[in-house]
């Protein structure tokens, strides 16, 4: 979504809102982390190994993340056949990021009714994932983070709304990409037990900064598609053939 306007790359903000989010994936993933890194052998727990694991992890959960993103955009190429229809997708994503920085911050949980729409598929891929327990190759770690990326997450959802909103499956997947790099320092820092940034993050300021600073940008945003919008209607009306209809109908 990247309505004229916008200073922002659309990439660097979902990287951002990665970052911002920080305190939600650790209490979601934070302790699928922790268990990855308890469940290795003690005589397999080297510092070079069990960072490679948490690494390949990752990596697969933010696949998971890149094929949805394409995935949703895909079928925002077929929704947003209309300047009409793209707006409205536009004014949904903008819309779903005040919900997740009211999410983020602890305001409002509303976010909490739509992960209910994912449980019905994490039902089937929750026992795959605990059949790779204990991961002690990469590979492994690789696919047990490629099934937990689908964990219903009311965060990745918002962020699927904005790639929805691009219509460009290449473009979901960035955005997507991006964000899940974002969560990355918070959830390895889990992972290695970082509990002063664990604690920074949860703190109720950092969460207030980062959900202030999304809603920001959202209503940024629907300002910018607002205004686009109105000057698209205002170039319309003064295009050059209902200027001449106009003189005809007025001699």
């Amino acid at each position: 979504m990247n309505p004229s306007g916008f200073d922002l790359p659309p990439l660097l903000a979902a990287f951002v809102f990665g970052l911002l989010g920080g305190a939600h994936c650790i209490g979601m993933c934070g302790g699928i982390m922790g268990a990855l890194t308890f469940a290795v052998p003690p005589s397999m727990r080297s510092p070079l190994r069990m960072g490679g694991l948490l690494l390949s992890y990752n990596l697969g959960r933010i696949s998971s993340y890149m094929t949805a993103g394409a995935l949703v955009a895909a079928l925002g190429t077929l929704i947003s056949l209309s300047p009409l229809a793209r707006q409205l997708l536009q004014g949904l994503a903008a819309v779903m990021l005040i919900l997740m920085a009211l999410y983020i911050a602890n305001w409002w949980k509303g976010l909490l009714g739509i992960e209910a729409l994912g449980k019905r598929l994490w039902r089937h891929l929750e026992p795959v994932g605990r059949r790779l327990m204990p991961v002690v190759h990469f590979p492994q770690a690789f696919a047990l983070g490629a099934i937990w990326g689908w964990l219903p997450c009311g965060l990745v959802y918002a962020m699927l709304a904005w790639s929805l909103a691009t219509a460009q499956p290449l473009q979901g997947a960035l955005l997507m990409g991006a964000f899940g790099l974002g969560t990355l320092p918070a959830l390895l820092a889990t992972g290695f037990a970082a509990h002063k940034l664990g604690r920074l993050i949860r703190h109720p300021a950092t969460r207030t900064l980062a959900a202030l600073t999304i809603i920001a940008f959202a209503l940024w945003q629907l300002w910018a598609l607002n205004a686009h919008s109105g000057a698209h209607h205002d170039s319309h009306n003064h295009s050059p053939t209902h200027s001449h209809s106009h003189s005809h109908t007025n001699p």
